[in-house]
């Protein structure tokens, strides 16, 4: 008797979620009893990107989710212009990371990115002064044309001369590890050659943001057992760290070494310098000389800003372009128009005055970062009791995340051609482009593509899966099988 009861239970919940599955004609999340909105997360997980801009369009930009009930989480996820305005400017200290932010992000310790309210905004008037100093505009720019010419290109050749068939996403990964140790810490670690070497900074890297990731959708207590236990991610994270912990140690005793020597022997400067030496030199921007444990946050902050967020633009503008020939003969045009009549047949590099000329690929890149912009997703946490443009209210126990990836295809936002690949947005009728960008990111951007589309061509191996991963940074999941071939001989 008592296991019928419960087969007629059984069948009863069975019949209750088809029913409601099936009658859901909206679309959207359904919030079960218990388990909340966590079903139609792991049923759309492989596409999470995605399902967020198809829920975000039907829910008109603003959706609230529900998680399971004993996790008590509850996400306002927002693609609303006037919601973004508002968090990120006009009420930004009301919308700082938060507590759990720091939490997940411990790797960071107390950079930058890890960083709120006033520590947030001291690092980042230090940060600006160092990166706006004539010195690192010398070092940035040099760096950009010798990391291209004798790292990038020295690959391309090898590869384009044997046929072969190379991950432009993996090639792009190493050039911007690379570039982004020589411009911060001033050593080359050569993770990008000929025979693809491991290099041990990068694979825990890689690993400590694998585990950010999963941090993301997993209960505190779930990845804090794990941590306990020295098992599952965690336990990558915890060997990542070391890792991470002894080699910026090594990174800092070198650059104090070389620092000494050059006080016996001084330096003028003229070659500029990387930031680590700005932020162990320079002790009166600073107001105090910087500990060994503030210089290895602030690596450990900027190299993982600049390691995959620049390879992650490079690898979906190349795909875009592969995708859309008469984009790529537009930037052609526009280059060999930048260069003297003589020169613009020839093999050659672009400076950076020539680059700063170029109005469409400018626009091509800033409507690539629309389309795929390397971080997907931003969480603040509202300090206080609020209410947004929308008239969703929010609280301290919510937290808020800024889809920008869905907020890039939303057809209200940017019309009925949101998915075209279409640079001509960002460019006035005068000529100029209405996005400014990050000048030190867009100027190792624009020295890559204008040395790769003006020399190389680069061919998608047809067949080959492209869907972007689940992760922090949006990467491509089977990364982008290509071939290059010369244009000149």
């Amino acid at each position: 008797m008592a296991s019928e009861i419960l087969l007629h239970i059984f069948v009863a919940v069975i019949s209750f979620v088809v029913v409601r599955y099936l009658f859901n004609k909206n679309g959207q999340p359904i919030n079960w009893p218990i388990l909340g909105m966590l079903p139609d997360t792991l049923v759309h997980l492989s596409r999470i990107h995605e399902r967020f801009t198809e829920v975000l369009e039907r829910s008109g930009h603003t959706f609230l989710y529900q998680g399971t009930w004993f996790s008590n989480v509850k996400v306002l996820a927002t693609v609303d212009p006037a919601n973004v305005h508002y968090i990120m400017s006009s009420n930004f200290s009301n919308f700082p990371k938060g507590s759990k932010f720091s939490k997940i992000f411990d790797v960071l310790g107390r950079g930058i990115f890890n960083s709120d309210s006033e520590r947030w905004m001291n690092q980042r008037k230090l940060a600006q002064a160092l990166f706006n100093h004539r010195r690192f505009h010398q070092f940035l720019n040099k760096t950009s044309r010798d990391m291209v010419e004798k790292g990038l290109v020295t690959v391309l050749e090898h590869v384009a001369e044997r046929g072969l068939v190379v991950d432009m996403q993996d090639l792009f990964q190493r050039f911007t590890f690379d570039i982004t140790c020589k411009l911060i810490i001033g050593y080359n670690p050569r993770c990008l050659s000929i025979d693809f070497p491991e290099v041990e900074f990068s694979k825990a890297m890689d690993d400590a943001e694998e585990t950010l990731f999963w941090r993301h959708i997993t209960p505190e207590w779930f990845w804090k057992s794990q941590r306990k236990l020295k098992i599952g991610q965690e336990w990558k994270m915890e060997r990542a760290w070391k890792t991470l912990d002894r080699i910026s140690a090594e990174y800092i005793s070198r650059k104090r070494k070389q620092l000494n020597n050059q006080s016996l022997s001084p330096d003028d400067g003229s070659e500029g310098v990387d930031l680590l030496t700005s932020y162990m030199k320079d002790a009166e921007i600073m107001g105090s000389k910087p500990d060994d444990k503030f210089l290895r946050d602030t690596i450990m902050n900027m190299v993982l800003a600049g390691k995959d967020t620049t390879s992650s633009a490079l690898t979906w503008f190349f795909w875009l372009i592969s995708k859309n020939p008469q984009v790529e003969s537009k930037i052609r045009e526009e280059l060999k128009a930048s260069v003297p009549v003589n020169q613009a047949e020839n093999w050659r590099l672009f400076n950076p005055q020539e680059l700063n000329s170029l109005v469409y690929l400018h626009g091509a890149l800033c409507e690539s970062l629309r389309l795929y912009p390397p971080v997907p997703f931003q969480h603040k946490a509202p300090l206080q009791e609020d209410v947004l443009p929308s008239g969703h209210q929010v609280n301290s126990e919510m937290k808020i995340v800024l889809c920008l990836y869905a907020m890039g295809r939303m057809k209200s936002i940017w019309g009925e051609d949101c998915l075209k690949f279409k640079p001509e947005r960002w460019i006035t009728e005068g000529g100029k482009v209405t996005c400014l960008g990050k000048e030190v990111a867009f100027t190792q951007m624009k020295t890559v593509v204008a040395a790769v589309i003006h020399n190389y061509h680069v061919q998608a191996v047809e067949g080959h899966p492209v869907s972007p991963n689940v992760s922090i940074i949006l990467q491509m999941k089977h990364g982008f099988k290509v071939r290059i071939s010369r244009r000149w001989v």
